[in-house]
């Protein structure tokens, strides 16, 4: 094929490619033109340019097929093709992009450089530019400039452009905006367009939307079992904690009321409890088992039991015969209940790894404080 072709669909706006971008590769035989001097890229030490790039507006860049060729690995293929007549010079034409984002793109190829005035008018150009002539390094930097440069009225033009030149950061961070600000987006003339031009990628659009909508419930239905497996965890710390030490009012039977500690660091979850304690002690209701009250601590009692791994030397009340129950009844033993202990039990060790991280971090501060302030003279 004497011509390379590559055409992407993007909605028409001032600053934008045209709604059909054409890019022609296409050698030819000079007829004896000129060539502009402002397109010129090399200076007098170097060889005579042997290669004219075109643009659509007809303007003629002089360049050198090595540098070309060592940038761009189709350009070179294409180069290295034999011509059909013999000439000293190869024309190439780049064609529906503005001339000056070609020349940019040529300037590129040659320097490596890029300047953010030229990334902010020819950016979604240099884009699909280096898409088609596989320049990596510039397409790198063209998807940070315009993921940097991402709005409402420009998201669903770049969204298109980065679908279709293989751009996944940047088409995830469209979606991404386009997710969080699907009202104002529904308003443009970019989401107009692609309603009536595309609707493969806008039901891919909602599809996400549905995605990620459903990954937030997720994510807040596991927040919350995790906050109650971790209110349970501290319960059975509390719990323990009352019937082996004591915490205000309510302490072992063989302790010394007025002997009782003051508030523990978990005094509000461990008042709690004792109130439930005190209720439990002299509750009427709980014989024929009407009391809620009394049947949530029927169970934290059995929690505990499930959990503990010292049921001899244990404080807690029943829990030994907590224990002898559940053997004697392994064959009915609720599912549900062996997965809410190892719940409780994962959640109680995440605690614990967490507050000893926390504890080294806060020694660690604490002796980077006193060398700092030991450097100082007094």
């Amino acid at each position: 094929m004497d011509d390379y072709i590559a055409t992407t669909n993007v909605s028409s706006t001032t600053t934008w490619i045209s709604p059909i971008i054409m890019v022609q590769l296409q050698y030819q035989f000079p007829e004896n033109s000129t060539f502009a001097a402002d397109g010129a890229m090399g200076d007098g030490e170097m060889p005579e340019p042997d290669v004219h790039i075109i643009t659509s507006g007809g303007r003629s860049m002089p360049a050198h097929s090595r540098i070309l060729a060592s940038a761009s690995p189709v350009l070179e293929r294409l180069i290295a093709r034999p011509q059909k007549r013999r000439s000293s010079v190869r024309k190439i034409h780049i064609l529906g992009v503005p001339c000056d984002a070609v020349s940019v793109f040529v300037q590129f190829l040659y320097s490596s450089k890029c300047d953010e005035e030229h990334m902010e008018k020819y950016g979604i150009h240099l884009l699909a530019l280096s898409h088609v002539y596989f320049v990596p390094q510039l397409k790198q930097r063209c998807t940070r400039g315009l993921a940097e440069r991402l709005t409402i009225e420009n998201v669903v033009d770049v969204l298109q452009l980065a679908r279709l030149c293989d751009a996944p950061d940047l088409y995830l961070k469209c979606m991404k905006l386009l997710s969080n600000n699907f009202k104002a987006v529904e308003e443009t003339e970019g989401w107009r367009f692609l309603q009536n031009h595309d609707p493969w990628l806008e039901l891919e659009i909602l599809q996400f939307m549905d995605e990620a909508e459903s990954r937030k419930k997720r994510t807040r239905r596991h927040r919350e079992e995790q906050s109650l497996y971790l209110q349970l965890s501290e319960a059975m710390d509390c719990l323990e904690h009352i019937c082996t030490e004591g915490c205000t009012n309510v302490g072992p039977y063989d302790m010394d009321p007025s002997k009782n500690k003051g508030p523990c660091s978990k005094f509000s979850t461990c008042h709690g409890l004792q109130l439930s304690i005190k209720h439990f002690a002299t509750c009427k209701k709980r014989v024929n088992g009407g009391c809620l009250r009394c049947k949530r601590m029927w169970q934290l009692l059995r929690l505990h039991s499930s959990i503990c791994d010292q049921p001899d030397e244990c404080r807690v009340p029943l829990c030994s015969q907590f224990k002898l129950k559940v053997q004697q009844d392994r064959k009915r033993d609720d599912a549900k209940w062996r997965l809410l202990v190892r719940k409780v039990v994962s959640a109680k060790a995440v605690s614990s790894l967490s507050l000893a991280k926390r504890k080294r971090e806060d020694e660690r501060r604490l002796t980077t404080n006193y060398y700092g302030m030991r450097s100082f003279k007094l």
